[in-house]
């Protein structure tokens, strides 16, 4: 199991985005995923800089750290041949350690150009289509393409780097689990759910299989809890508000019914080992082999000395106990 950090946009500004990325390759973390958001979920949360800007700083500010968009909804509000364009500069920035994350997006970031939002089956065909669209222009050749949602008029990219280019695709149910097995290279959930692995290895997915596990540590799990609910109380949200709810004050109005117990269900919560160990191995048990961890709230370099000090050494040890290969 390799252990990452996520890079939360909607928490912090672009210039500690950057030093939070270094920091983390110096606390031993291999890799990170940065989200990318147009609106945070709720105005507590307080940014939301433009990731690609962000990306760039990371590349020269970093060696070694590998890096993703966790992720980037390339269908609605940035056309799929800007987001090839943005992922191949990236590349080149970051040679061999930058990947494009993709996902079928949250109304919260896509209605903003007063488009309309789309079933979630139409959201699904709208990524299958844009990501034949991303790796046809990376392929850096003259290109057109007329589909049902994108068109591309005799396009070409000329910067694009010399090695191939990986696209990581999100999924929250098996049909979009499905979708990256079928035309992505990885997969990438929130959620330690097998049906997701096994869905995605049996549509013909062989890459890795990333898991976000969401984590507020803190001195005592009180203060945890207590940071936890003020800073993300989207997590105790029920069912699918997270991709239909349109502004962050949506959001805050939903929250208002949220408790602290709520967010503990699916935010690990203080500064016991054994309760981030459990939480990562929730993810390797369903078949995930890297996990990348969000730290809620300010205090990150807490988090990182403890991740350091105390997580990494059990957790590089932990391995995926029900590979979903052996169920197909």
């Amino acid at each position: 199991m390799e252990v990452g950090y996520s890079l939360s946009s909607e928490e912090h500004a672009p210039g500690d985005l950057v030093r939070h990325a270094r920091s983390a390759e110096d606390a031993g973390f291999g890799f990170a995923l940065i989200s990318d958001h147009f609106h945070p979920w709720v105005d507590r949360q307080g940014q939301s800089p433009f990731v690609w800007s962000v990306i760039g700083a990371i590349a020269v500010s970093t060696r070694t750290l590998r890096l993703g968009t966790g992720v980037t909804c390339p269908t609605i509000r940035i056309h799929p041949a800007i987001v090839a364009q943005a992922a191949a500069t990236a590349a080149c920035l970051m040679p061999g350690r930058f990947f494009l994350g993709v996902g079928a997006g949250e109304n919260l970031n896509e209605h903003i150009l007063g488009d309309r939002w789309p079933s979630a089956d139409e959201r699904r065909e709208m990524l299958a289509e844009s990501i034949e669209v991303i790796r046809g222009l990376w392929e850096g050749d003259l290109y057109s393409f007329e589909g049902h949602h994108y068109t591309v008029d005799r396009a070409r990219l000329y910067t694009v780097p010399p090695e191939e280019m990986t696209i990581a695709v999100a999924a929250g149910g098996t049909e979009a689990a499905e979708l990256a097995g079928r035309v992505g290279d990885a997969l990438i959930s929130t959620a330690p759910e097998r049906e997701l692995v096994d869905a995605y290895v049996k549509a013909g997915g062989r890459g890795p299989r990333y898991g976000q596990l969401t984590v507020c540590w803190a001195t005592t799990e009180r203060e945890a809890r207590r940071t936890a609910l003020e800073w993300w109380p989207n997590a105790g949200l029920p069912g699918p508000l997270s991709q239909e709810l349109p502004l962050p004050s949506h959001f805050e109005e939903a929250a208002t019914i949220v408790t602290e117990d709520d967010v503990a269900e699916s935010v690990v919560c203080g500064p016991e080992l054994d309760a981030h160990l459990e939480g990562i191995e929730a993810f390797a048990t369903a078949g995930f082999d890297h996990v990348y961890v969000h730290q809620v709230g300010p205090d990150q370099k807490g988090f990182l000395d403890f991740y350091a000090r105390e997580v990494l050494p059990e957790a590089h040890d932990l391995t995926p106990r029900r590979l979903a290969e052996a169920a197909v």
